[in-house]
């Protein structure tokens, strides 16, 4: 049975536009003001996305809860799997007393708190972004501020603002690849494109960071810092995407990035040490839970020896860096995802028209799982894309080279050096599992109405109510982006839902289609501190779990402005000299 979207089923845009949004204010308000759990927030929205989806947009039944099935394997493989092994390897350091030894040689190359937090949550994680994506930044710089001694609210939510401008360029470029297959259009220009937007941003964000934790006094005692954190990240991100491409740009601006801030602070110090690691101007109240303040047992063994201790203590994240870099390039993954296509004949490869060789996806490292009453049945339809197209719906279980499984490797190499057995391994991994238990059901349940509300439409009838706003659409189209990471939590599933919509929106209008699109992109990467997959991701590499209401009002002035930011700029490229000059391919 082949089932059209349906954007309009009121006759309505306004009530069909209030019914699509339901789920999302449901979700919100769940967590922002009425203080429920995570998982049931979670839980509580795509009951009613089911109930809307099937009932008011038409769907039919089974479509709807494939969709949602499809979005909680996808949740689980590879963002919970990212989470459950990431916080595997913080308990293995932390029981062992090693973090603290990691803490305490951080805090040898400043023990100001605002330059910790510049090394760790902006250069350390964009490095992360930029290799691995798919929350591996928040979770591992979550975990290294909650252990250098910050407030779990400060170290949740500033990580997540940290981890905003190096976002697009994520995963070694997936967001912009996607964003290219997707829209059709060059991806190289969409390079060069979100290149001229984000490094503007780069160079904002260490200011709005540190402003944001200690306030603008403080901030602008650090200055000289934060710039030279923000440019040595700007420069790179532009000339890579510029001139080289998508998919190193993070990687490399990150280490450039950590080694100029690095050296700087070889030369520089500021005039007075900012030692707090609360929030400033606010009440700061956050703790962690006492039953889930794993303390370190070993912490004086350690601390009482030199370098080797600290050689010691850095050696799995060291490792963890390694593994999350080899299972991040293309090259590792075609190692085992895919195998040539055998011509059974020749017993020979295969070779298409073009005569490159055939491949095919692997059995055993990459098995298929095809949603069959919903691949290819749910049809988009104009003016959501210029021509009707079938949605596909099949699952590549990648275990192995999911980011996930080298973290998981990471972990295991890491603690059997640090000296655990494996049996110990086994206990301290079962005794994760049991605390992430409640952060994997919010995961899985928000990828599934994720993807329930991407194959229902009401994604798109959201979208349309953006595309409606005229010469105002450079602004609201960035804040579409926004929208579709803060429902989705990933840039990349943000550019599959809208990216066809903003090229066919902006051809209608007469605006630049690479500029929109890169805007998608670009305007994205702020909302991905509020959606809820990345909120989980921080409460639970913190410790703080039960909070994420709290972690969302926190940030949710943050992203909202930030993103107007990007729209302001956008709105500018589009129609005002000479930021006009800097589209790509003009008008």
């Amino acid at each position: 049975m082949v089932w059209q979207q349906v954007y309009d089923p009121f006759g309505n845009p306004v009530l069909s536009t209030l019914m699509a949004a339901t789920p999302v204010v449901v979700m919100l308000a769940s967590l922002a003001f009425f203080h429920v759990k995570a998982h049931l927030a979670a839980l509580l929205a795509l009951a009613s996305a089911l109930l809307i989806a099937i009932f008011a947009f038409g769907m039919p039944a089974n479509m709807a809860g494939s969709a949602a099935l499809y979005g909680a394997a996808n949740g689980l493989l590879p963002i919970g799997w990212i989470v459950l092994n990431i916080i595997f390897l913080h308990r293995l350091t932390t029981e062992n007393g090693s973090f603290k030894v990691l803490q305490d040689s951080l805090a040898r190359i400043t023990d100001d708190r605002r330059l910790q937090l510049l090394l760790i949550a902006f250069c350390f994680g964009a490095f992360f972004e930029g290799a691995a994506g798919f929350g591996t930044p928040v979770a591992v710089t979550g975990a290294i501020l909650i252990g250098l001694g910050f407030s779990p609210l400060a170290a949740s939510g500033l990580a997540l603002i940290a981890n905003t401008a190096p976002v697009a360029f994520g995963a070694l470029g997936t967001p912009i690849i996607t964003l290219a297959k997707v829209t059709g259009l060059d991806e190289m220009e969409l390079s060069m494109m979100v290149g001229r937007q984000l490094p503007f941003f780069s160079v904002l964000v260490p200011f709005w960071l540190i402003w944001a934790f200690a306030g603008w006094r403080k901030m602008l005692e650090i200055w000289p810092a934060i710039l030279v954190a923000g440019v040595s990240f700007a420069v790179p991100q532009f000339l890579v995407s510029n001139y080289h491409g998508p998919m190193l740009v993070d990687v490399i601006a990150a280490l450039i990035s950590m080694a100029c801030l690095t050296g700087f602070l070889k030369v520089w110090k500021p005039a007075s040490v900012h030692t707090s690691a609360a929030l400033s101007g606010r009440v700061d109240n956050s703790r962690i839970d006492a039953e889930h303040d794993e303390k370190p047992v070993a912490t004086a063994v350690f601390a009482n020896e030199a370098k080797p201790a600290v050689m010691r203590a850095w050696m799995p994240w060291i490792i963890l860096t390694i593994f999350v870099f080899i299972w991040g390039t293309q090259s590792f993954k075609n190692n085992f995802d895919v195998r040539p296509v055998i011509d059974p004949q020749t017993s020979t490869a295969k070779l298409d028209p073009q005569g490159k060789p055939m491949f095919e996806g692997s059995p055993v490292f990459a098995p298929v799982v095809t949603f069959s009453t919903l691949h290819l049945q749910v049809v988009k339809v104009p003016p959501v894309v210029s021509a009707p197209k079938p949605e596909e719906a099949v699952y590549k279980f990648t275990w192995f080279t999911a980011t996930g499984s080298g973290i998981l490797l990471a972990a295991i190499v890491g603690g059997l050096l640090m000296g655990y057995s494996i049996p110990q391994l086994i206990r301290q991994y079962l005794r994760t599992l049991w605390v992430v238990r409640f952060s994997l059901i919010t995961i899985a349940a928000m990828l599934a109405l994720g993807f329930l509300t991407r194959y229902s439409g009401l994604d798109a009838t959201m979208g349309l109510a953006f595309a409606a706003t005229g010469i105002f659409y450079p602004m609201f189209g960035t804040l579409l982006g926004w929208l579709g990471v803060a429902l989705t939590g990933s840039d990349t599933a943000s550019n599959v839902l809208f990216g066809g919509l903003q090229r066919v929106t902006s051809e209608q209008l007469g605006i630049s289609p690479i500029l929109m699109a890169a805007a998608n992109s670009s305007g994205g990467v702020m909302g991905k501190m509020v959606d809820a997959q990345s909120i989980v991701v921080a409460s639970t590499a913190t410790r703080w779990y039960g909070h994420e209401g709290e972690i969302l009002r926190y940030v949710f002035f943050h992203s909202i402005v930030l993103a107007i930011l990007v729209g302001g700029l956008v709105t500018l490229q589009a129609y005002v000299a000479p930021f006009s000059h800097m589209v790509v391919g003009g008008h």
